[in-house]
């Protein structure tokens, strides 16, 4: 079916979301997502649990923690249960994760692949806070993005934006409610609609959990992440994919093509919706890279995340971003 307002959702494909958009995404740092499984082979089914790699990540509680290990996960929720079980906290303690560094750096959040020598760090919650912001433009300049189970946090403040000068509000903070909605297990798409919507020339207000710190961590309030230029998901060769549904996956380095067109993509999400999520730019590349027009792509952009309702503009320059970088043009 072409583009256009009769192209309608497919309700009966939730199932066939990627990775951490079914639990949350974010998540964002998994460009690699694409790559072809280094377990698996092509085509083939996941072997036998006996015969799938025993893999031991190390991790730490971001503000300060002895070393924990953790193994035999499959998913984000999976991972985060282990985190807790590691740490004796419940699992929604945990805001989001970083990988290789413990500061709140969202180039190196945890997304939907794990490079096999990265080292976890686990943001946890800390003060809760409430702010009334005043909305006097259309946009606040927030770029919203989840954990993965159900949490939305602010990933991007833009400079001289509404939210700019609220200067309690930082990047890393955990949206919880808006104008005493819980948002909590709300998509982090529909928060950043929620947040769009609010009428202008009117103050709200938001409850934000921010993550904890140890004292010798505190630092300036951050900007969040800028656009990476070298962002790879991990030190290893190789990453462990995350799935939702069945084992999780050691898989190859991406390709460079599959870099640049999921950065692409990430930055046309951002642009569209305000939101920045890789895997779900990486799911939306690996369902382009073989279709042959426009229309094929949105028909089978509808199969595989009915649950999305994309604008035919952003549909258009996403199929754009993809041949672009099939052709090397960036």
């Amino acid at each position: 079916m072409p583009l256009g307002p009769w192209r309608k959702k497919n309700k009966s494909t939730k199932e066939h979301l990627v990775d951490n958009e079914e639990v949350g995404g974010g998540h964002a740092g998994a460009a690699g997502s694409l790559a072809k499984s280094a377990v698996n082979g092509a085509g083939l089914p996941p072997p036998p649990a006996n015969l799938r790699p025993k893999l031991v990540f190390h991790t730490q509680l971001a503000h300060g923690s002895p070393t924990g290990r953790i193994e035999g996960f499959s998913n984000v929720k999976e991972l985060y249960s282990k985190i807790a079980d590691a740490f004796n906290i419940s699992p929604p303690e945990i805001l989001f994760c970083t990988l290789n560094t413990h500061k709140i750096d969202m180039d190196k959040l945890l997304g939907g692949q794990i490079g096999l020598e990265d080292f976890i760090f686990a943001h946890i919650r800390g003060i809760k806070k409430e702010v009334e912001i005043y909305k006097s433009e259309d946009a606040l300049g927030l770029t919203i993005t989840d954990n993965g189970v159900g949490y939305a946090f602010i990933k991007r403040i833009k400079e001289g934006s509404v939210v700019d000068g609220v200067k309690v509000i930082c990047v890393g903070d955990h949206v919880e409610c808006i104008n005493g909605r819980n948002v909590v297990g709300i998509r982090h798409y529909e928060v950043a609609r929620m947040l769009k919507e609010l009428p202008k020339d009117k103050s709200f207000t938001l409850k934000l959990v921010e993550p904890m710190k140890a004292f010798e961590m505190l630092e300036p309030r951050s900007k969040g992440a800028k656009p990476p230029s070298d962002n790879k998901i991990g030190t290893g060769r190789g990453t462990l994919r995350l799935r939702s549904k069945g084992p999780a996956t050691v898989e190859e380095e991406p390709t460079e093509f599959e870099e640049k067109a999921v950065k692409k993509v990430d930055d046309l999400l951002e642009s569209y919706m305000g939101i920045r999520d890789t895997e779900l730019a990486a799911t939306m590349v690996e369902v382009g890279r073989d279709k042959k027009n426009p229309d094929e792509f949105a028909m089978a952009l509808d199969e595989t995340l009915g649950d999305f309702a994309f604008p035919d503009e952003f549909v258009f320059d996403v199929w754009g971003a993809i041949g672009d970088a099939k052709q090397g043009r960036f």
